[in-house]
């Protein structure tokens, strides 16, 4: 695993997954995980504003968040993703799924993707043994605890406290079990 600056993360990725698509592959994976609050979902999003600029299509960005069964649904959203989406994706089939609505506690509304542009996939859980086979890319971040249960409380508000340590103890779970951060080719502390 390499660990390098932000910037140069950006330019290293991009430039990985430009020279994919030029090389005939349809749809680069490029998986990005960490614990809760290191900033997943900010370089995701410079990712695909990254790769829009500088490539042809605007990549399709997918939030481990709408795969997820609730606050205790870690588990459940990476088995989601491997069968919904990264195995007809393998396989050149589009991929269907629906996402979770956290207001109603239930999957509803349905997506899909048949490829043919890159795809990042963002969220804890995102980088499995399963998922790592299917990636191109696979990044890992890091943040102090406390930053990252900062920024936890900032993007969920703390009337949600009660979940942090529902949520870590299926973190750690996960993590000891796949050793995500092994399985990166970068990584990035936040």
């Amino acid at each position: 695993m390499q660990e390098i600056s932000r910037t140069q993360l950006l330019d290293e990725v991009t430039d990985r997954v430009l020279e994919l698509v030029d090389s005939g592959v349809s749809t680069p994976i490029v998986l990005i995980d960490g614990r809760s609050g290191t900033g997943k979902s900010t370089l995701a999003d410079e990712l695909q504003n990254r790769l829009f600029q500088e490539g042809e299509t605007a990549p399709r960005l997918l939030h481990m968040d709408d795969l997820y069964m609730g606050w205790t649904g870690l588990q459940a959203g990476v088995v989601y993703l491997q069968r919904n989406i990264l195995e007809p994706i393998a396989t050149q089939d589009s991929a269907t799924w629906q996402e979770y609505n956290w207001e109603l506690g239930k999957r509803d509304q349905w997506r899909a993707f048949a490829g043919g542009t890159p795809l990042i996939i963002e969220g804890c859980g995102s980088l499995s043994m399963a998922a790592a086979n299917s990636a191109h890319v696979k990044i890992w971040l890091e943040a102090a605890d406390s930053e990252r249960q900062r920024r936890w409380r900032g993007r969920v508000g703390s009337q949600h406290d009660e979940f942090w340590p529902v949520w870590a103890a299926q973190e750690l779970e996960f993590y000891a079990r796949e050793r995500s951060d092994e399985l990166a080719d970068f990584k990035l502390r936040t």
